[in-house]
């Protein structure tokens, strides 16, 4: 993650305060081929501007997934209910790939593989993440694996103890605003303790200073 020195993580925001290209620089730098992204980022980066609807919302009710093309990198979007819509089946040579929960719309699923969209469905009531992850390593063969944001998943999968490693860099500049998302954000329980991290690397790329963690 790229965020303000206040830690807020708004794109437009920090691009405004990047002084180059330092965020893929220290993304191709960490080998992660495969990058995971919540709705909220997909739909602004990824998917079309309108959502995708149905009228037959019958829920696809099991866990599921299919192989639309083996890929040695993924673009994996976390959609839980089914409302992104797509233009195309890869980004940037990495194929797209849907993560949702099994109460989603059977009738997306099959619009994904329509497209030719890989998809997973776990999860009875909000997508499983610790299953997703297995069957992205057992499937789809992921072995290392960057989740860029936003605040929201970030604060998922700490919360459920899969994050190996933070990739935090720190722009020179504020936002301030009020209600904008941190780095990781979105954890309800207000009595969970802090996460202790261990600091191994710091490096300074121009005037942005780039630190990595190990959990």
């Amino acid at each position: 993650m790229i965020a303000s020195v206040d830690g807020r993580i708004d794109c437009q925001m920090t691009e405004q305060i990047e002084g180059g290209n330092e965020y893929y620089e220290a993304l191709d730098a960490l080998a992660c081929p495969s990058m995971l992204m919540g709705r909220v980022t997909m739909q602004m980066h990824y998917a079309l501007p309108e959502p995708f609807t149905t009228t037959d919302t019958t829920p696809i009710g099991c866990e599921a997934y299919h192989v639309a093309t083996k890929s040695a990198a993924y673009c994996v979007g976390i959609d839980t209910h089914g409302s992104l819509k797509w233009g195309e089946n890869e980004f940037d040579n990495q194929a797209l790939l849907i993560i949702t929960d099994q109460n989603c719309p059977r009738s997306y699923h099959d619009r994904l593989t329509e497209q030719g969209i890989s998809w997973i469905a776990t999860g009875e009531s909000g997508i499983d993440l610790h299953r997703a992850m297995e069957c992205l390593r057992t499937i789809f063969g992921v072995e290392r694996l960057a989740v860029t944001g936003g605040g929201h998943i970030n604060g998922a999968f700490l919360e459920a103890g899969l994050l190996d490693e933070v990739s935090f860099m720190v722009a020179p500049g504020i936002d301030g605003r009020a209600n904008m998302a941190a780095a990781f954000d979105g954890i309800a329980d207000k009595h969970r303790p802090a996460t202790k991290l261990h600091l191994y690397s710091v490096k300074q790329l121009g005037e942005t200073v780039w630190m990595r963690y190990k959990l």
